[in-house]
C-alpha cells in the first residue's frame, strides 16, 4: 500500500470560507429552462412514460442541458458540489416532480436504485411516504454528520423544508485529507487500511450482511485521491460481529468529524433547490431540526444516486466505487429493471467484491 503524501492542490480541495466567496457552484434555473422541463414534462405525460422510460432523449431540454453538462463537470473537476435553484416545485403533484427531477438528473449521469424495493426516487422524510430502507436512519430529525452516498454522486431535490429551516452542510473529503497529512499523517496508513461496511439488511439472500472486505477511507492512484466514509455503516458492520470500535479508531474518527465539522460549508436548502455532491471528494450532511407532528408542515426531500460516466480512475473500482453500494436491490439502473437483469444474482470477484465487467454501462 503506497500512501499519497503530498498536499492535494486542485479546485476539490476547499474549505468552507472559500466557497462563500467563489460560487462557481450554483446554478440558477431561468424562465426558458423552467418552460424546458414544463414541455419535457408534457411530452412524457402525453406518451404516459414512467420513471423507467424517461432519460436524455425522452425528456429532452435542448438548452438546459447545456447548463447541466457544465454542472456535471462541475462535479468531475471542480469543487465537486453544486447547487441548482428554482426548481419548478409548486403547483405539481409529486408524481410530476419525480418525473421532472429524473428527466433533469438523466442529462447528468445514470440513475441507481437506492433500497431493497429497488426504488429509484427515494422520499428523504419521517413522514408517511418514508421508504422501505432496511435499518438506514435517513430523513430523521436529529443531525446527520458529514458522510458519503453509495454512488458517484448523491442528489437532492428539497419539496418542502422543516420550518425551522435547518442548515445542510457539504465538506470537502479532499481537504480533509490536507487536513490529516499536516495535522495527524501517522493516521493515513489507518485510514488506507480502510473499515468492513455494513449493508444494513438490505442484502441479497446469497450475499453477506457486511462487505466481507475493507474499504479504504483514502485510496489513490495517479496522485488522484478518493474519499468513502460514513460512521454508521462502519459501525454497524463492526457491532454485527459483538465487537466494538477500538479505543484508537474511535479517536480518529472523531477527530476526523470534528476536522470535517471545522472546514465545511453551512447553507441553507429551501424549497425548488437541488443539491449534488461527488461522493469520493465531498461529504454531506445537515443540522438537526425540530420534530414536526404535522405531516402537510414534514419536511420532504427527494433523492436520487447518479453515477456519473469517467468520474475519475480509482486504485480498485470493484471495492472503491462499486463495493458498498451494489448489493441486494440497490445500484441497479432504470434499463436493467426494465431487462430484468435485476432479478439476476451478482457475479462477484474471490474476494467477495463485485465483477466490475458485469455493471452496465
Amino acid at each position: 500500500m503506497t500512501i499519497h503524501r503530498q498536499p492535494i492542490t486542485d479546485a476539490s480541495a476547499w474549505h468552507g470560507k472559500d466557497v462563500e466567496r467563489d460560487r462557481a457552484w450554483e446554478f440558477v434555473l431561468d424562465a426558458q429552462d423552467i418552460e424546458e422541463l414544463e414541455s419535457a414534462l408534457a411530452q412524457c405525460q402525453s406518451r404516459a412514460l414512467e420513471i423507467t422510460g424517461i432519460c436524455a432523449d425522452t425528456f429532452p431540454l435542448p438548452r438546459l442541458g447545456a447548463k447541466l453538462h457544465q454542472l456535471a463537470e462541475h462535479l468531475r473537476s471542480g469543487q465537486g458540489f453544486a447547487l441548482l435553484r428554482n426548481f419548478p416545485v409548486a403547483d405539481h403533484p409529486l408524481e410530476d416532480l419525480e418525473k421532472m427531477y429524473w428527466g433533469l438528473c438523466s442529462h447528468i449521469g445514470v440513475g441507481r436504485t437506492q433500497n431493497g424495493d429497488g426504488g429509484l426516487i427515494h422520499y428523504v422524510t419521517d413522514g408517511a411516504l418514508r421508504p422501505n430502507q432496511g435499518t438506514r436512519g435517513v430523513g430523521f430529525p436529529q443531525e446527520a454528520k458529514l458522510h458519503v452516498d453509495l454512488t458517484d454522486v448523491a442528489s437532492l431535490l428539497c419539496v418542502r423544508q422543516a420550518p425551522d429551516d435547518p442548515l445542510s452542510r457539504f465538506g470537502s473529503s479532499t481537504a480533509l485529507y490536507n487536513e490529516v497529512l499536516r495535522r495527524r499523517p501517522e493516521l493515513l496508513e489507518r485510514l488506507y487500511a480502510g473499515f468492513e461496511w455494513d449493508r444494513m439488511n438490505e442484502h441479497g439472500d446469497a450475499e453477506s450482511p457486511t462487505s466481507g472486505y475493507r474499504v479504504p477511507f483514502f485510496s489513490h492512484t495517479n496522485g488522484v485521491v478518493s474519499c468513502r466514509y460514513n460512521r454508521a455503516w462502519i459501525t454497524n458492520a463492526i457491532r454485527r460481529r459483538d465487537a466494538e470500535m477500538s479505543a484508537a479508531d474511535r479517536e480518529m474518527l472523531d477527530f476526523i468529524d470534528d476536522v470535517a465539522q471545522e472546514i465545511c460549508f453551512e447553507f441553507p436548502f429551501r424549497s425548488g433547490d437541488v443539491q449534488f455532491c461527488n461522493n469520493y471528494t465531498v461529504l454531506h450532511g445537515r443540522a438537526a431540526h425540530a420534530v414536526v407532528d404535522d405531516e402537510a408542515r414534514k419536511r420532504m426531500l427527494l433523492r436520487i444516486w447518479l453515477d456519473l460516466p469517467d468520474i475519475r480512475e480509482f486504485s480498485d473500482a470493484a471495492i472503491v466505487r462499486y463495493g458498498i453500494g451494489y448489493h441486494g436491490r440497490l445500484g441497479w439502473s432504470a434499463q436493467e429493471l426494465l431487462n430484468g437483469t435485476s432479478e439476476l444474482p451478482r457475479r462477484r470477484r474471490p474476494d467477495g467484491a463485485l465483477a466490475i465487467e458485469q455493471l452496465a454501462p
